[in-house]
């Protein structure tokens, strides 16, 4: 199930973001955070299996559509289709809006399938 992220899962959230090859770096990671928490377009969101949080979703939300920055999950549970399970809901969340990729995002984002707008 999909969380919206608040300040009480930072530690876990940060632990997730930090599997994003872009990310390892404290400074980068706490500044990435930073953002998520100080600008209301850019959205977190942590994926909960049974009694842990295993996956971390990342947006910037705009009117016509919203930007996939970030998709992580913790290693032990890779292969599980967590990531495709949390786009899925995304989309269903983000149900008009196009959804888009970056660099770092788009080559998972194609391997998901699309509801509405596309890659």
């Amino acid at each position: 199930m999909l969380y919206r992220y608040k300040k009480s899962f930072e530690k876990i959230a940060m632990g997730l973001l930090s599997f994003m090859p872009k990310e390892r770096e404290l400074k980068k990671l706490q500044q990435t955070m930073h953002i998520y928490e100080e600008n209301p377009e850019w959205q977190l969101f942590l994926w909960k299996k049974e009694d842990d949080f295993v996956g971390l979703l990342g947006v910037e939300v705009a009117e016509d559509h919203y930007i996939v920055h970030h998709v992580s999950v913790n290693p032990s549970h890779r292969g599980d289709g967590i990531g495709h399970e949390m786009i899925d809901k995304i989309q269903d969340i983000m149900q008009h809006r196009e959804m888009r990729a970056t660099d770092e995002t788009e080559a998972f984002l194609n391997k998901c399938p699309v509801k509405k707008g596309g890659l």
